[in-house]
């Protein structure tokens, strides 16, 4: 019974091993009919007037870019209005630093379980350039993309000017800190500078109320005079003599009324 057992427990690990190390089913498709959908659309996108025929087509309205796919599926490329409008805007992009394309040198097709890539190497007057084609199970273009392709010497000064910029930014940030972190040490003096400004405008307002003080005492004394000389007068008028016997000490105002000395 044992030696059942043990066998049965040995097929099951071997197909479940077998199971496991199966390759995933991928995409059926036509080689040549991908090759070939590959081919037009590098024809399309690689020619000189690729700028016109862009304005071209973001100047369409909608029904007339329906009308341009459907006539690419005429020709057997199936392929929606945005992707090739992004995929010319990808080519064009490449032209400046890649030059003309001369042709196509080689092409790799891939599958996975529910797409298929295409990746063509063209050559440039310039730089090669890489254009990936992305399928759906369909054969349906879902993009296109192109890189150039820069040799190692070149990627290596690209990498190297992006670090020496990044740093140098860095670098500059940190020194505009510290210049403004030693800048601190003069605000407790401009602070000071404004106090002393505020403290001298005080004692001159303070010397300007003190004077306006003195001349208002001033010209209430001499008020007075002229009420005591009127005083005086009456006094004198009232007893019948001259103002000559005297002497007015001080003079208080009367806040009560007549009733209330009644």
């Amino acid at each position: 019974m044992k030696k059942w057992l043990t066998l049965f427990v040995t097929i099951t690990c071997i197909f479940a091993l077998t199971a496991c190390g199966k390759q995933p089913e991928t995409v059926n498709y036509d080689e040549a009919s991908v090759q070939s959908v590959c081919t037009m659309l590098y024809d399309t996108m690689s020619t000189d007037q690729t700028a016109d025929i862009l304005d071209q087509l973001n100047a369409m309205s909608s029904d007339d870019l329906a009308n341009v796919v459907t006539n690419f599926k005429q020709y057997g490329i199936n392929i929606s209005g945005d992707a090739l409008i992004k995929g010319m805007e990808s080519a064009l992009g490449t032209k400046e630093d890649a030059g003309n394309m001369m042709g196509i040198e080689s092409t790799d097709i891939s599958a996975d379980t529910d797409s298929i890539s295409a990746v063509m190497l063209i050559n440039g007057s310039v730089r090669d350039v890489k254009m990936e084609i992305l399928f759906d199970e369909e054969l349906v273009v879902e993009s296109v993309t192109s890189n150039i392709q820069y040799s190692f010497g070149e990627q290596m000064t690209r990498a190297g000017l992006n670090t020496l910029l990044g740093m140098g930014t860095t670098f500059s940030i940190l020194i505009l800190i510290s210049l403004i972190i030693s800048c601190f040490t003069y605000i407790p003096k401009i602070q000071a500078a404004f106090a002393k400004k505020e403290t001298a405008e005080e004692m001159k307002a303070a010397a300007v109320d003190n004077i306006i003080a003195q001349i208002a005492e001033k010209e209430e004394l001499s008020d007075d005079s002229e009420l005591v000389a009127v005083i005086a007068a009456a006094i004198a008028a009232s007893e019948g003599t001259t103002t000559d016997g005297f002497v007015v000490r001080s003079i208080k105002r009367n806040t009560k009324r007549n009733w209330q000395r009644a």
